[in-house]
C-alpha cells in the first residue's frame, strides 16, 4: 500500500505533467495566434506617473490634468511610464459548487485548467504570477514570483489543492460566501496596477466589502466556467442528481415550466451580480466545460487589443 509520501510525489508529478502540456500549448498560441497581443491586452492604466507636460494636439485628452490646465491658463497633461513587468495574481474561489459537472468534466476542474493556462502564458511572457486559493477551509496565499520554474511550482501547489467538503456549505448566505477570501490581505498581496484575475463560480450575491478599492489598486478581471446545466435546465427530462451546495439528491424537471422560470431567475440574478462586479465586457470571461479554453483565452486577448487600439 502506497505511503502517504508516495501519494503526494505521485501527484505533484502528474501536476507538473499535466503544466508542461499546458505550457507547450500556450508557447505554440503566443508564438502563433497571439504575437505580443497578450501584454498589448493588459496596457493602459498599467502606468506609473511621470510628469506633466504640455498638451500637444493628438495627445490623448483622457491624460488633461485639469487643475494644473485651469491654474496655468493652458492644456497640460500627465505623462505615464508604462510598466515593462506585468505581475499577475489569481484569485481561485474555490466553493463546492464548482464541483458539478453534467458532462465529462466538472466546473472545478476546467477552471483550474483555465487557471493552469493563465499561469503558463504569465510564465511564457516571462511575468510575475502568483495566486491566492480560498476555500471554507482556509486560504493559501502565494506572492507573485518570476522565472519558469518558480511558477510552475507555484501552479502545481494551485492544482493540488484538496477539494472542499461537501459536508460544509459555504453558499448558505451571500455573507459566508464573501468571507471565505481574506480581501484586506489582497490588498497587499501584489503591487499596484497588477492584474488580478478572479476565478469561481460567481453566485447572486452580494459585492464584498472593499471590492472598489481593490478595482482602483488593481485592473481586476473575471473568469468563470459553466456548465450547459447552468444556461438552461435539460429540457423535456426528468431527472434526480446530486446538489453539492445542498448536500443532497434533488429532482429536476425540464418540463416544469416553474422550475424553468426559477431557474431563469436565478441565471439572471447571476448575470446581474457578476456585471456588477465587472462592469466592462472586456473584464469578464465565460467558459463552458464543453469548450476549448485556451481558445476562449485567445478571444479574450483579441477583443481587448482591439478595443484598446480603438481607444
Amino acid at each position: 500500500m502506497p505511503s502517504a509520501v508516495q501519494e503526494r510525489t505521485s501527484l505533484v508529478t502528474s501536476q507538473l505533467a499535466l503544466l508542461k502540456q499546458l505550457e507547450w500549448r500556450v508557447r505554440h498560441a503566443v508564438e502563433n495566434v497571439l504575437n505580443g497581443e497578450y501584454r498589448s491586452a493588459f496596457r493602459g492604466r498599467g502606468m506609473e506617473f511621470d510628469q506633466v507636460v504640455k498638451y500637444t494636439f493628438g495627445d490623448d485628452i483622457r491624460d488633461i490634468d485639469w487643475n494644473v490646465t485651469a491654474r496655468l491658463g493652458e492644456p497640460y497633461r500627465k505623462k505615464f511610464i508604462e510598466e515593462r513587468e506585468v505581475s499577475l495574481l489569481l484569485v481561485f474561489e474555490d466553493s463546492v459548487s464548482l464541483q458539478f459537472g453534467s458532462g465529462a468534466q466538472s466546473k472545478r476542474e476546467a477552471l483550474m485548467e483555465l487557471a493552469g493556462l493563465v499561469m503558463m502564458l504569465g510564465a511564457v511572457n516571462r511575468d510575475r504570477v502568483g495566486f491566492l486559493h480560498a476555500s471554507p477551509a482556509g486560504y493559501t496565499l502565494k506572492e507573485p514570483v518570476r522565472g519558469r520554474g518558480q511558477i510552475l511550482h507555484a501552479a502545481a501547489t494551485l492544482l493540488g489543492q484538496p477539494l472542499p467538503s461537501l459536508e460544509s456549505n459555504p453558499l448558505a448566505g451571500p455573507e459566508i460566501e464573501n468571507s471565505t477570501i481574506p480581501w484586506r490581505l489582497l490588498a497587499r498581496a501584489a503591487p499596484r496596477h497588477s492584474i488580478m484575475i478572479w476565478l469561481g463560480d460567481f453566485p447572486p450575491r452580494i459585492t464584498p466589502e472593499g471590492w472598489t478599492v481593490l478595482t482602483r489598486r488593481y485592473q481586476t478581471m473575471g473568469f468563470r466556467v459553466d456548465d450547459p446545466w447552468d444556461r438552461a435546465l435539460p429540457a423535456d427530462r426528468a431527472l434526480t442528481v446530486y446538489d453539492p451546495v445542498a448536500g443532497r439528491l434533488v429532482s429536476l424537471n425540464g418540463a416544469s415550466g416553474t422550475q424553468r422560470a426559477a431557474h431563469a431567475g436565478w441565471v439572471e440574478a447571476r448575470e446581474a451580480a457578476f456585471r456588477a462586479l465587472f462592469p466592462d465586457a472586456l473584464s469578464r470571461l465565460v467558459v463552458r466545460t464543453d469548450e476549448e479554453r485556451l481558445d476562449a483565452l485567445v478571444r479574450f486577448f483579441h477583443a481587448r487589443m482591439f478595443a484598446g487600439h480603438r481607444r
